[in-house]
């Protein structure tokens, strides 16, 4: 079996969470003997290609004509709203603003077809425009590829997804890592919501990372239950290592790594510090990550006076991670809304300690990680401090943590989601 698999990261240059689940499980597919063709924005060309092949979006020409284009864009085109209220329009008044604004994002949305785009892949002010060029050449590179499924990873990648379906008419699922409700609360860019529950709609079916992100699936953006499948993330303990590091502070260390954002709970992890601190002094709380809670934090903890043990690594990636896990004597997961976390399940391969909040869909997998409501900053002060306090609490959690997430392969994810790919296969030939 042959899949075309858009995703917009990869190891080892990654953001965040998403590469590294792309990474493990194509290495689980491997073993499934699933031939994987992964398409990523821009390639650095220092990817390991051993269990997947790399296709740099960047090195492919997109389409030759505008109508060809709007083709391919006619269900899936967004529509920017410059207001939420247009008062007095009738429905043919309308429908001539609509068709307006449409022919006018056509127009500022400028391309040369024919061409190679230079994509960034990454997060920067472009992005919309990435993504939407992104859809162009994945069309052109399902023409030019022979496959079975169509894998799209995120909502980056659904409406490339979406193109590629419409060009080779094979079944289409789309990988749901978060959502917008989770990076923004009730506060949500409806832009980005439009693309994911078009992705959704358009999907044979649909893969979310835990029960809770299933749900959020069906409540929020109205999916038929059928097609939502959950297959939860895994962890690849073929690169655990035993580091010794020299630490060179005294002090006990317990770790918060992640963006500083809202989803991830900095500030709870903040003022469960500062508690912790009143019992003793004798720790220093690490916060390894960037985001645009990180001034706000930085502030916080000044005006709490604990700068003296509290310390601001920046973003952390590669080496600098495993760095960190090896310094830690806990490690912290505070989330406001997680749809899974991977980072707990490193933190226990390294034999770190673990907290998670109860609101993240990595509790649902992990039994011997200490929970607790991310908002309980009381709870959550006494679980750090306990386990800096009571050896044999540390060590049983260690012990039997590592144990859970030993059982936590990627093989077994990948059985799941060829399972999957199967499935639609079928239904595929069924209709044909």
């Amino acid at each position: 079996m042959k899949v075309l698999m858009f995703g917009w990261e990869f190891p080892p240059h990654i953001a965040g969470g998403l590469g590294t689940a792309c990474d493990g499980l194509t290495r689980g597919l491997a073993k499934q003997q699933v031939e994987v063709l992964f398409v990523m924005p821009s390639a650095s060309g220092d990817e390991d290609q051993t269990t997947v092949r790399i296709i740099n979006a960047s090195d492919v020409a997109a389409f030759h004509t505008k109508q060809e284009a709007r083709r391919i864009f006619d269900k899936v085109q967004f529509l920017k709203v410059t207001s939420n209220l247009i008062p007095y329009l009738g429905p043919d008044e309308f429908e001539e603003k609509v068709d307006l604004e449409r022919e006018k994002e056509w127009n500022e949305f400028r391309i040369s077809f024919g061409q190679k785009y230079q994509f960034s892949g990454k997060y920067g002010k472009n992005l919309m425009e990435e993504v939407m060029r992104y859809s162009l050449v994945a069309a052109a590179i399902a023409r030019q590829n022979q496959f079975d499924v169509i894998h799209a990873h995120d909502w980056l990648t659904y409406m490339a997804g979406i193109a590629a379906k419409r060009v080779s008419g094979k079944p289409l699922v789309i990988h749901v890592h978060a959502t917008e409700f989770d990076r923004s609360g009730e506060n949500i860019n409806t832009q980005v919501y439009d693309l994911e529950k078009r992705g959704m709609e358009a999907a044979d079916k649909v893969i979310a990372v835990s029960h809770l992100t299933r749900n959020t699936i069906i409540n929020r953006y109205h999916i038929d239950p059928e097609k939502v499948i959950t297959v939860h993330n895994a962890v690849d303990f073929s690169t655990r290592e035993q580091r010794e590091i020299t630490r060179g502070v005294p002090e006990k260390i317990v770790t918060f790594l992640g963006r500083i954002t809202f989803q991830k709970g900095p500030e709870y992890f903040i003022e469960a510090a500062y508690k912790v601190l009143q019992k003793t002094k004798n720790v220093r709380f690490v916060m390894a990550g960037s985001g645009d809670m990180f001034n706000r934090a930085v502030r916080r903890v000044a005006k709490l006076g604990i700068s003296p043990n509290f310390h601001f690594t920046g973003f952390l990636k590669g080496e600098d991670v495993k760095n960190m896990f090896a310094y830690s004597d806990v490690y912290v997961m505070p989330s406001v809304s997680e749809p899974f976390g991977i980072s707990p399940l490193e933190a226990m391969r390294a034999n770190v300690p673990t907290i998670i909040s109860k609101q993240s869909g990595v509790a649902e997998v992990l039994h011997h990680a200490i929970k607790v409501d991310f908002w309980d900053v009381n709870a959550l002060a006494d679980a750090i401090y306990g386990l800096l306090t009571w050896p044999a609490l540390s060590a049983m959690t260690v012990r039997c943590g590592l144990e859970e997430v030993n059982a936590l392969k990627w093989d077994n994810a990948a059985l799941k989601v060829r399972e999957i790919y199967e499935s639609v296969t079928r239904e595929k030939s069924k209709i044909q």
